[in-house]
């Protein structure tokens, strides 16, 4: 007997899908599950991100509640980002993604990436 994925569950993948959707969101979400990061910071910590990019990616992620901006007191002006209570309740499926990407690599290439 072929056991059938529930609807629900399809359906559930793809709302999460069309929020993380991207090459750039899930990158975003990594780099800030451990700590606040500047705007510049992130750039630089995401390669190849163009600043456009970043600020639109960014108001995504606000919109869905998984970022915070946070507009800091100093001259010039910064701004800080990072990820709500409940963006951090992505954090285990970002660390599960990294440990999958990490076996796929091998699998494919026979390498590990170097830290």
């Amino acid at each position: 007997m072929k056991i059938k994925c529930p609807k629900s569950n399809l359906a559930a993948v793809q709302d999460t899908m069309d929020i993380l959707k991207g090459r750039w969101k899930i990158a975003i979400i990594a780099a800030l599950c451990y700590d606040k990061m500047r705007f510049s910071d992130l750039q630089k910590e995401i390669e190849g991100i163009s600043a456009k990019m970043l600020s639109s990616e960014l108001k995504d992620l606000e919109i869905n509640q998984l970022v915070k901006r946070t507009v800091l007191n100093t001259q010039p002006i910064s701004v800080e980002y990072e990820l709500t209570d409940y963006g951090r309740t992505l954090k285990k499926i970002i660390e599960h993604l990294a440990e999958w990407g990490i076996q796929h690599r091998k699998q494919i290439t026979g390498k590990v990436l170097e830290n």
